[in-house]
């Protein structure tokens, strides 16, 4: 694209042989014409960038699978972007290369300050675009970190807000789940569920055992095939007790599943432990000691007053 400058000289040119070369008219056309370069500069970068870059990045997100709301802001970015790029493009055809140096250094030194200004604020952005990438998590899974638990509501690109199972909302900035150990249970389509038993050290194990893995096969929302059997394992001798190790498996896990069947297999154990006698124990401690008297009369004083 020819430059404003190059232009406005060729239309004065033209304008001279016709004798028409007054100061005022050639400036008033150079003026038009660099205004109407930049202005269609500016149209055709945007109209050019809009239909194929952002039209592009919106594609690549969709094959990644990433959901609506995540999509939005990236391109929100990539759009403005397209309109830096338009901008700097339209100064340079209309010849402004002074001013674009100018605000090169300007943008730079900005760049720099804001940079430092906002440190947590870029690196929670940076993290949101971690998280929209990975998907480590998606809005309506069950999460757990840091000692917090809930399920997302939102996520944005500086925080991810957390509805708690005490329906407290939490919001939380993207670094904090991106620099630690997020646990997503119900990523899979099925999910494994331990539970230990405590049995008394003079009950039968094996029935014990028995009890479990056919309380396990009757609930019906408990898997029972091959890969997801549920199976029991002795991993405990503690101090009073005994301890049988339920795995069981379920599938497509959610937090109001998760408790529920459990809360169902546990109680079904629990009855069938009773109605076989056999017991789950609780911690007993025994003190060991005693009192030496060496003047009673002293003590039956003491209890008098």
């Amino acid at each position: 694209m020819a430059s404003a400058a190059g232009v406005a000289a060729t239309v004065a040119s033209a304008l001279a042989q016709l004798g028409l070369n007054n100061q005022l008219v050639q400036d008033v056309i150079g003026l038009a014409i660099t205004v109407a370069t930049f202005v269609g500069t500016l149209v055709l970068v945007l109209l050019v960038g809009r239909l194929l870059l952002v039209s592009l990045v919106d594609r690549v997100l969709k094959s990644r699978d990433l959901d609506e709301h995540a999509r939005k802001p990236l391109l929100k970015v990539t759009f403005y972007l397209v309109v830096f790029v338009a901008i700097t493009a339209a100064f340079g055809a209309a010849g402004f290369t002074g001013f674009l140096t100018s605000l090169a250094t300007i943008a730079a030194a900005a760049t720099l300050a804001i940079g430092f200004a906002m440190q947590d604020i870029l690196k929670n952005f940076v993290s949101g675009i971690f998280i929209f990438a990975d998907k480590p998590f998606r809005m309506g899974d069950w999460i757990e970190w840091d000692g917090n638990s809930g399920v997302v509501e939102d996520i944005t690109l500086r925080v991810t807000r957390v509805r708690t199972f005490d329906n407290e909302l939490l919001t939380v900035p993207n670094s904090d789940l991106t620099d630690g150990v997020v646990k997503n249970p119900v990523a899979k389509e099925t999910l494994r569920v331990k539970f230990v038993f405590g049995i008394g050290y003079d009950d039968d194990i094996e029935r014990a055992t028995d009890i479990i893995l056919e309380e396990a096969r009757n609930h019906p929302r408990i898997l029972n095939e091959e890969g997801h059997e549920p199976s029991v394992r002795l991993t405990e001798l503690a101090d009073s007790s005994v301890g049988l190790q339920s795995r069981i498996w379920i599938r497509d896990p959610t937090r109001a599943d998760f408790v529920k069947i459990r809360g169902e297999y546990v109680t079904a154990v629990k009855q069938r432990f009773d109605e076989a006698g056999i017991d789950i124990p609780y911690p007993v401690r025994t003190l060991d000691g005693g009192i030496d008297i060496t003047d009673s009369a002293q003590l039956a004083d003491a209890a008098d007053d």
